[in-house]
């Protein structure tokens, strides 16, 4: 089973998302994608992930490259910080790693932010593949080359546009996903549907059996499905000036409250909150009727998402959206929906608005369909 997805940009860049069910298909990919036996590579992936699949890439690799590295971080958030990326740097400066050489990013978002951003960085720029082990880099962050690393407690405040090379993806990599982090995943997916595809959206509800049982065939149609919105989202905006900020639906509010958990909450779990937030807001604007804020959040929890926090603090959530990296002359840009499948921006909520979502997603008094 495979499906081959292009990504293009009026000549700027190009590259294959390839789905596959095992790694058998990663050395034809690369080769196709550019990468010669001249060159060195270095495996950046972290504690959880290498102990699964970093020697299956080593072995591939080894006869094919003329050198053939790894670099093993601790697991988390936490490791997603400059300290993380100048060890790494130094890894490569002393393995002689030079602009023809290339890094591979095997694991999750905390992996592809991190070795993007190096690679973007490194030397001024050297290539990079996308190898994403879980549900949420395979449908978000591994497409579009948004890279990045947190500063202090800042998500994502110091980053780069560095697209990949090739994005290669592995589903049965998911059967080894504990299901909070398949979940997590969820949440970006439900957001696609959510912002540019009603149909979509129901599919997922109609077929949650399935999915969380990770058939596969549902898996790869899933996978594609949102793989391709990405992928026409980025081809038109690649750097974020004006449609792909409708992918951050969810992400503003969500962003503080995933900061203020300190991390302890997933992202797609905090994105899922985000998003309850959100649909309130686009309710009380009139955009959305009670029964659509009912069916969203219902199928949040279907996926077993949270729609509310708890032991977090109202103003304190404002004040850290408010210092989120979306501000524009002062003021939020929020992602609302027009209608289930169609989103759009806007920029004028009072904060006497936005804490009444917030308040909302604190209270945890979210309607029944």
């Amino acid at each position: 089973m495979a499906k081959t997805i292009s990504v293009s940009c009026n000549g700027k860049f190009s590259y294959n998302i390839e789905i596959r069910d095992s790694f058998s298909d990663l050395i034809g990919a690369l080769s196709e994608a550019g990468f010669d036996k001249s060159r060195k590579v270095c495996i950046v992936s972290d504690t959880n992930v290498a102990k699964h699949y970093l020697n299956e890439i080593l072995n591939l690799l080894s006869t094919q490259f003329s050198g053939v590295s790894s670099f093993v971080f601790d697991a988390g958030e936490a490791s997603k910080n400059m300290n993380t990326v100048e060890n790494l740097y130094e890894r490569l400066i002393l393995e002689g790693f030079d602009r023809h050489d290339f890094l591979i990013a095997l694991g999750g978002g905390v992996v592809g932010d991190l070795t993007g951003f190096t690679a973007a960085t490194y030397l001024r720029g050297i290539d990079f593949v996308q190898l994403p082990t879980s549900l949420l880099a395979q449908v978000d962050s591994s497409i579009g080359g948004k890279t990045g690393v947190d500063f202090g407690q800042y998500k994502n405040m110091v980053g780069a546009f560095h697209q990949p090379k090739l994005v290669y993806m592995n589903l049965s990599v998911l059967n080894t996903l504990p299901a909070r982090q398949l979940s997590s995943g969820i949440a970006e997916i439900l957001k696609h549907g959510l912002i540019k595809d009603k149909s979509y959206f129901d599919w997922m509800r109609q077929n949650r059996e399935r999915i969380l049982a990770l058939e596969y065939p549902a898996l790869e149609d899933m996978i594609a499905k949102s793989c391709n919105i990405k992928r026409m989202v980025v081809e038109n905006d690649p750097t974020e000036k004006g449609e792909r900020a409708l992918l951050n639906f969810g992400h503003t509010i969500g962003h503080a409250v995933e900061k203020l958990s300190d991390f302890s909450l997933y992202h797609g779990e905090c994105v899922s909150v985000g998003m309850a937030a959100a649909a309130f807001l686009s309710m009380k604007k009139r955009y959305l009727s009670a029964d659509d804020l009912s069916v969203i959040c219902n199928a949040l929890q279907e996926y077993a998402l949270p729609v509310s926090v708890t032991e977090q603090n109202a103003d304190e959530i404002l004040k850290t959206t408010k210092s989120d990296k979306k501000m524009k002359a002062g003021k939020i840009n929020f992602v609302l929906l027009k209608e289930p499948g169609a989103a759009c921006l806007y920029s004028d909520f009072t904060d006497d608005e936005l804490l009444e979502g917030i308040r909302y997603i604190l209270k945890g008094e979210i309607p029944c369909a």
